[in-house]
């Protein structure tokens, strides 16, 4: 088990089947950066063009189609003290009426806020609002993160799917354990577009974007087939939809918790059919972007007889 110091040089836009920057082995951790959405790094210099460029992909050595690599997000945490965020709900977001008829606000202008890393606050600083001064807690998460797409493939980083990608999902934070199919050998996994904060469904388009210092361990389970991302906590089992229109994205996330319980728990079609009914939880993902993400949890305890 080694920890390896990787400093990104080259970023992509695209989850795909590039060479890959850094070869680990199955229990390794990585400490790394990535960019901010726009592409600018911790000193807020413009390194790599936008939207969403990825540091990675890294090699998971005897990673191969049928496994899963499984994902330990150690530790998420800015590495500036500026963040910028959209100013705008994204119209389809909102009726078609209220947009034409009512909806008068420029959409160039970007927030800019400030990031106290030891207190953990981001304080906006303009524009300026009626509300005065907003001061919110940090919630550091991963918009992208996942592994090359099957057959080659090589995908837009602003979009999701059975891979992983652009989820947006503000449960994928430290301490969480992700789990992904793995389509192409080593995996090639990939992290990016960070955020400070970010409410649900990235409505405006973006959370407060900016770069970020990530440290993760892999983990190799040979043999084990899913279908989409699942991730825990110590509360939640969480599976993810990546879909448009929403409900599809609902019933892939629900669908995939319902393998995961009926294969590892050993729960019988009634008995987690009657469980998830009055127990199930949803978040909202991504509503921004063209695939649509939904988290389908249960809570741990539930499942502990």
């Amino acid at each position: 088990m080694t920890v390896h110091n990787f400093e990104p040089m080259k970023y992509y836009k695209t989850f795909g089947s590039y060479e890959p920057v850094l070869r680990i082995k199955d229990g390794d951790t990585v400490v790394t950066k990535t960019v901010d959405n726009a592409g600018r790094d911790f000193k807020d210099d413009q390194v790599a063009s936008g939207p969403n460029p990825l540091t990675g992909p890294f090699y998971v050595e005897g990673a191969e189609p049928g496994d899963v690599l499984a994902v330990q997000l150690d530790r998420l945490w800015p590495n500036r003290q500026i963040g910028r965020s959209s100013t705008v709900i994204a119209p389809h977001v909102l009726e078609p009426r209220y947009v034409s008829e009512f909806m008068n606000i420029e959409p160039s202008i970007t927030a800019e806020w400030k990031l106290d890393l030891e207190k953990g606050t981001a304080t906006l600083l303009n524009p300026k609002t009626k509300m005065g001064q907003i001061v919110l807690p940090l919630h550091p998460l991963l918009g992208c993160i996942g592994v090359a797409p099957e057959d080659g493939q090589s995908i837009s980083s602003i979009t999701s799917g059975q891979y992983g990608g652009n989820m947006d999902y503000n449960g994928f934070v430290s301490g969480v354990t992700m789990y992904f199919p793995v389509f192409m050998p080593g995996a090639l996994f990939f992290v990016g577009d960070g955020h400070a904060v970010q409410a649900d469904g990235e409505i405006a388009g973006t959370g407060i974007e900016v770069s970020f210092d990530v440290k993760f361990t892999v983990s190799l389970i040979k043999n084990k087939n899913i279908n989409w991302p699942r991730a825990e906590n110590r509360e939640y089992l969480m599976t993810v939809g990546n879909a448009c229109p929403l409900d599809q994205a609902l019933q892939i996330a629900t669908t995939e918790m319902v393998r995961w319980l009926k294969e590892d728990y050993d729960l019988t079609d009634r008995s987690l059919h009657i469980l998830l009914g009055q127990c199930v939880e949803y978040d909202v993902g991504n509503v921004f972007d063209p695939a649509y993400t939904v988290a389908c949890k249960i809570k741990k305890k539930w499942l502990q007889k």
